[in-house]
């Protein structure tokens, strides 16, 4: 069983065990991590949610926070001697996720 599930913006396909880099949550690590944000749920029964699947969710466990790979913001304009440069780091939170509860 898989899901597709939605926090900070991005959507992630997980299935249990898997671990994945979510944009900054407000959790501590080796918090629970509730994602009730369920698009879709595949398997043996699927389903699509309208946006969401109702009653359905993803359980994890919060298990480490860093940055993701600093990007480079480079503007230039052609014979005008304009030349920007600003670099932007992303917090993250890695999530293991536990178990995938479809709606009863």
């Amino acid at each position: 069983m898989y899901a597709v599930v939605e926090t900070g913006g991005f959507q992630f396909s997980v299935k249990e065990g898997d671990k994945i880099r979510a944009p900054k949550l407000k959790v501590q690590p080796k918090e629970k991590v509730v994602l009730d944000k369920v698009l879709f749920i595949g398997g043996e029964e699927p389903r699509a949610g309208t946006p969401y699947v109702t009653g359905a969710r993803v359980e994890g466990e919060a298990t480490g926070a860093g940055r993701f790979p600093k990007v480079v913001v480079f503007k230039k304009r052609k014979r005008v001697k304009y030349r920007r440069t600003k670099g932007h780091r992303q917090d993250f939170t890695e999530i293991r996720i536990d178990k995938i509860i479809p709606p009863q």
